[in-house]
């Protein structure tokens, strides 16, 4: 019989060792369990070019309707998902255990989110897209209308079919191959908060455009107008968790993805629209397959030393350094900067330098430790848009010196060392003087 046990529990050794190595390896920061919530599983097929892009790139993708009284986003104290895509626009109340609070924990998490409106963009939706940062035209019947970056085609109707290609400028956010091609876009505008240095505008309407109801007659000027108007914005928040807003979902959808595009005034026409590179690269971004960084092996020590002291006297020589690698996709690889700075910082920075790198993800730097005695802080803040935040820091004390580690006479001092001396020496005189002289 425990011959028996023996082999049972060897046998399940074996089996779980692979998942132990497995559970306590490097992960990647990148999300493969996504929940794609929608208003009909039509969808699934309409723009299954975008979601098949998705899981050849290994994302579990489970799509279920967005009013299912059996969705979850966590059970037990644990998330089911990493991600969350929201292709309903015109849910009005989601199913199961799924509220606007929800979304938002879910986000305050560090997970990441995909909201794709439309003309019919329902309260919640919009609620969810104020939580974000984001807010759409309050006018519910009003898209997106350009006279003059419209799409050419056989129909050109009210010209709500936009091309559009002002991009943002970040290679990080959309990768370093060029977007040669507009981007189809029909759907209503929103706008951002200026203020907000937390969301980005990817792709922003032409000076020309406007937003109103093309069925009506304008009554008065419209609301939204020109490059305010944002036709996808991004969102990093402070705890790194990435958001995608678009005001359009046919932006996602197979017709897009193949169409041709020209854009008036233009004499070229691409065979295919920028759409799928776009938002390609834009889910790259989103899903944390590129701009993630990672800081590790913080050191720092005495100048000829090797091991990191407990306390630092003031005056001391230090090098400081760090490392830092961005995922690729695949793997770590270093990241290569010019203006990552660390900081000694009590109350304020005493100390503000620049560190070198090698290019191998290796960033140092040496200085000496300010003529002040307390407890200091190695910090490192490194927020630049579209990566991920570093924030670094290190408690260390800093001491004077002891009485006995003064120098013997210090150089500063030689005036009063002479003048004690001279002044000896003058009573002494004066006391032979005084005694002998007659």
């Amino acid at each position: 019989m425990k011959m028996a046990n023996s082999h049972h529990l060897l046998l399940l050794t074996l089996i779980l060792l692979p998942v132990l190595c497995y559970s306590f390896s490097p992960e990647s920061p990148t999300d493969r369990r996504v929940l794609v919530l929608l208003d009909d599983f039509a969808i699934k097929s309409s723009h299954s070019l975008y979601f098949n892009s998705l899981q050849s790139r290994g994302f579990e993708l489970d799509f279920k309707l967005a009013d299912d009284p059996k969705i979850a986003l966590h059970r037990y104290g644990q998330y089911l998902y990493d991600a969350l895509i929201l292709f309903c626009p015109t849910i009005d109340r989601f199913g199961g255990s799924v509220d606007l609070a929800a979304i938002l924990d879910f986000v305050d998490s560090g997970h990441d989110l995909i909201i794709a409106a439309d003309a019919n963009a329902s309260d919640l939706i919009r609620e969810v897209a104020i939580e974000s940062g984001v807010a759409f035209d309050e006018d519910p019947a009003a898209i997106v209308i350009d006279h003059i970056s419209y799409a050419v085609s056989e129909n050109e109707g009210d010209h709500s079919l936009i091309a559009s290609d002002d991009f943002i400028k970040s290679d990080v956010i959309l990768g370093s191959k060029k977007i040669e091609a507009p981007v189809l876009f029909q759907g209503i505008g929103h706008t951002v908060n200026p203020t907000n240095g937390l969301v980005l505008k990817v792709l922003s309407a032409s000076p020309s455009a406007y937003s109103a109801n093309p069925k009506s007659k304008l009554s008065s000027p419209p609301s939204l107008t020109g490059t305010a108007i944002s036709l996808v914005s991004i969102v990093q928040a402070r705890n790194n968790a990435r958001i995608l807003i678009t005001s359009s979902l046919s932006i996602f959808s197979n017709r897009f993805f193949r169409s041709s595009v020209q854009k008036a005034g233009s004499s070229t026409k691409h065979l295919k629209c920028g759409n799928e590179q776009f938002l390609t690269e834009l889910s790259k971004w989103v899903f944390h397959e590129r701009g993630h960084l990672k800081a590790v092996n913080v050191k720092h020590h005495k100048v000829g030393e090797v091991d990191e002291p407990a306390v630092y006297r003031i005056n001391d020589d230090l090098e400081y350094s760090v490392e830092i690698y961005e995922w690729s996709g695949t793997s770590w690889q270093p990241f290569v900067a010019d203006d990552v700075q660390v900081q000694f910082y009590m109350m304020s920075p005493y100390v503000l330098k620049t560190l070198s790198t090698n290019n191998k993800g290796i960033y140092h730097t040496g200085f000496k430790v300010p003529d002040v005695y307390g407890v200091f802080q190695f910090k490192v803040e490194y927020q630049r848009p579209g990566y991920t935040s570093l924030s670094l820091s290190k408690q260390i004390p800093v001491r004077p010196y002891r009485h006995n580690e003064y120098e013997r006479f210090i150089p500063a001092a030689y005036p009063y060392y002479g003048a004690a001396f001279s002044m000896m020496a003058g009573f002494f005189i004066f006391t032979i003087v005084h005694l002998y002289n007659k």
